[in-house]
């Protein structure tokens, strides 16, 4: 018997919607909540997922601007164009893409967004109002994350989750959401990574499964216990001379083997991607709300 497929654009859709009173509302105290993305280079996945974030943007009746600057521009620049975004009363979200230059500085460049206008989550006082419970902007993947699983009536409470990957980005502040005593969380978690001597001994025993290591078919069909809930994080461009592009997206998880043990899959593309926009919409409709009050 193959898994339930999680759709992740069906669960997108239905976050607009929740979306439209609240962007309406502020069309009538003539706000319109506006998303600027400053991107740094031509790196093509970065070129491709911040024309989807404007489109989305554009759909959804928000006003978005991308920033294009080169390769070569100095940290300093950058800086400097951060601040005036913070001083602009119209930019209500900012988004620097990452991955940036070698010779800039990420986290110096992502500490220089002010808190309420930093849309990805990943300002030190958001990442600590996360770690506490408090209201705050939780990075866009793992609150993505979580509205797949409560628009799928997955209730994480008392499972055993078991997240493979601790990065800033993903893994560590989607552990810290699910072992809130919180709807939606509450759950036990366990954290697998490098320094883990046997994934496969942790991940047979997860109900919930999210993958976000970033490695190919990390997660194997005998890794999987069967009737769990697998999450693929992943997104690895590999080659494929037969499609389109030259290549196509594959997830952290063999898909085709886990599918027959898992009890509920997401796939690659189409899962976990689509919640990732969906989110970064709500948290500048939500900047927008608290900044014009």
């Amino acid at each position: 018997m193959s898994a339930k497929i999680i759709d992740g654009k069906a669960v997108a859709q239905k976050v607009y919607e929740n979306l439209v009173p609240e962007i309406d509302q502020l069309g009538k105290q003539k706000v319109i909540p506006h998303l600027t993305v400053v991107l740094v280079g031509e790196d093509p996945a970065s070129v491709v997922y911040v024309g989807m974030k404007q489109k989305a943007c554009e759909k959804w009746g928000l006003s978005s601007e991308t920033i294009r600057l080169s390769e070569e521009t100095a940290e300093e620049e950058l800086l400097k164009r951060v601040e005036r975004l913070n001083n602009d009363p119209n930019v209500h979200g900012i988004l620097v893409q990452l991955p940036l230059p070698k010779h800039i500085n990420s986290k110096k460049v992502l500490d220089a967004i002010h808190p309420d206008k930093d849309v990805d989550g990943f300002h030190p006082v958001n990442r600590g109002r996360l770690a506490v419970g408090e209201e705050c902007f939780a990075p866009c993947t793992p609150a993505g994350i979580q509205q797949l699983l409560i628009h799928n009536d997955i209730d994480p409470r008392g499972k055993h989750l078991v997240v493979l990957g601790r990065s800033a980005i993903v893994g560590m502040p989607f552990a810290i959401m699910m072992m809130q005593k919180k709807p939606g969380a509450n759950a036990t978690v366990t954290v697998c990574h490098t320094g883990t001597t046997d994934i496969a001994k942790h991940t047979q025993q997860a109900d919930i499964l999210v993958a976000a290591a970033g490695h190919v078919n990390a997660i194997k069909k005998d890794m999987v216990k069967p009737g769990a809930v697998v999450i693929d994080v992943g997104s690895n461009r590999v080659d494929d001379p037969s499609a389109k592009r030259g290549f196509r997206l594959v997830g952290d998880v063999d898909f085709q083997e886990v599918k027959e043990v898992a009890g509920a899959i997401t796939p690659v593309p189409g899962g976990v991607g689509p919640m990732t926009i969906a989110m970064l919409v709500y948290n500048t409709v939500q900047a927008a709300k608290r900044l014009s009050s």
